[in-house]
């Protein structure tokens, strides 16, 4: 029997504003009322940017305290928060590393270009990841392109990062080399990866990816129709359009328990 699929939210991004679409969630009560919406249509993942005094992008460890505090008291535990590590222009490594051992989120998804580029970034980001396992965080790391995920198990190899597998976000279409099929020619990406794509192909390539072992990500980060082309009213709408879609295909849904449980590094 197939396992369940984590459905994940990700339900503003780093450069989307309320003129892209006036159900965008900025502040921490929008986050909220959006957490509990979605988790209701059927996420157990909430993958969460904040923004700062002037709306843009922020790693801002306080920000981000204030925004996962607003949807607990909202949602309670009914949703994995995991916040972004992503530069969108304004950070560099150390400024991203630092952030995320300051906070150090229950969840948080690392960018491998971002973080791994070259032996000493791999080195220092391996520091960090071997801190969140030893605190018990749920890292996550976003994979771009096919070198990515070669220029990881380098590291890995050399030591550099932890000998574990860890859950993989790939990123469909940001690359024309960033297919599903490039990625699963790469070998195994892992017992838990998950899948997002941009636009209009949001829905039917998380679909095909829950299809092959997936899990999925869908949200205004990534766009905001649905899939007749519709624009949808809020980030539920996108949940439920994948949760609907996934039952019909015969899927089970995780919960927020089931969803912490998978997203667990594997020894290997």
């Amino acid at each position: 029997m197939a396992e369940p699929v984590i459905v994940a939210v990700a339900p503003n991004g780093a450069r989307r504003t309320a003129a892209d679409h006036p159900a965008l969630p900025l502040t921490p009560e929008a986050l909220a009322r959006v957490a509990v919406a979605c988790a209701a249509a059927g996420a157990c993942l909430f993958h969460l940017h904040v923004r700062d005094a002037a709306g843009r992008h922020s790693l801002d460890p306080g920000r981000y305290r204030e925004a996962i505090s607003a949807i607990r008291e909202a949602a309670g535990d009914s949703l994995l928060i995991q916040v972004t590590s992503e530069a969108a222009g304004r950070y560099g490594s150390e400024e991203q590393r630092d952030s995320v051992r300051t906070l150090m989120p229950e969840a948080v998804s690392l960018a491998i270009r971002e973080l791994m580029p070259d032996r000493d970034q791999a080195r220092e980001t391996g520091f960090l990841l071997r801190a969140l396992l030893e605190a018990g965080c749920l890292p996550q790391l976003i994979v771009y392109h096919p070198d990515d995920l070669r220029r990881y198990r380098h590291w890995q190899a050399e030591g550099l990062v932890p000998a574990v597998s860890l859950p993989l976000l790939l990123v469909l279409g940001r690359f024309p080399e960033g297919t599903l099929e490039n990625f699963l020619r790469e070998g195994s990406p892992g017992p838990n990866w998950m899948a997002c794509a941009f636009g209009e192909q949001q829905l039917p390539a998380v679909l095909d990816a829950a299809a092959k072992g997936g899990h999925v990500r869908v949200g205004f980060e990534n766009g905001l129709a649905l899939p007749d082309g519709r624009r949808a009213p809020g980030n539920a709408a996108l949940v439920d359009a994948a949760a609907r879609a996934l039952r019909s295909r015969g899927r089970s849904l995780a919960n927020a328990a089931t969803c912490r449980a998978l997203m667990r590094p594997v020894a290997m």
